[in-house]
């Protein structure tokens, strides 16, 4: 069981065992919270950032060989809870998901997301028919994830199928929505089951996912 999450047994036996006639492609959206340091154990390395040991641990060779590809990577620059980074990828199937797990070259860099997260949340998403998220650049892009009513905001809904890593909340949407340069969002009208993360996009790549 990882350090930074809960595994929900459960949905991953869904993914793993989907239909190849009802399978098709996922977006597994990563809200991320870095550890000050990456903990490398007792005799491990020192000096090295959270943030840095996820850089080590990015696994985009792997997602590429499996037809995987990342479509978003953002910063975090204000949330209504504590949230450093957010990514999206896209996998061709549920089941090619979980059998990255199995991977030895996937397994060999588990050690550097152990080091660097201090907790994680991972949802499996899917497009609800407003097609994807255009580019935000230059300006920012607003997500919000939450349990019940969704927001009034506009934007690209997703629906959340699944969480197959978190803290025992449940989840039933996620919306993106491009800000402008001078566009303003109070993340603190948030709250525990609604989350309001203001994002500074570093990829964008939705329509080559």
């Amino acid at each position: 069981m990882p350090r930074y999450g809960t595994i929900d047994r459960d949905y991953g036996r869904r993914l793993a065992t989907c239909e190849p006639d009802q399978d098709g492609p996922i977006y597994m959206l990563n809200l991320m919270k870095y550890r000050d340091e990456a903990d490398y154990g007792h005799d491990g390395e020192r000096g090295v950032s959270g943030r840095e040991a996820d850089d080590r641990y990015a696994p985009r060779d792997v997602l590429t060989s499996i037809g995987a590809a990342v479509c978003f990577v953002a910063d975090v620059v204000a949330s209504s809870e504590a949230w450093d980074r957010i990514g999206v990828v896209r996998y061709p199937t549920r089941r090619s998901f979980i059998e990255m797990q199995a991977r030895q070259d996937f397994q060999e860099r588990h050690v550097h997301k152990d080091a660097g997260m201090d907790h994680t949340i991972v949802l499996g998403t899917l497009p609800t028919g407003d097609g994807l998220p255009g580019p935000a650049s230059p300006g920012r892009m607003a997500l919000q994830v939450w349990r019940g009513d969704p927001p009034l905001a506009p934007g690209v809904t997703f629906t959340v199928e699944g969480i197959i890593l978190g803290d025992g909340r449940g989840w039933d949407g996620v919306r993106y929505s491009p800000l402008g340069a001078d566009d303003d969002l109070d993340v603190t009208v948030g709250t525990p089951e609604h989350q309001v993360l203001v994002l500074q996009p570093v990829l964008e790549s939705w329509h080559r996912g």
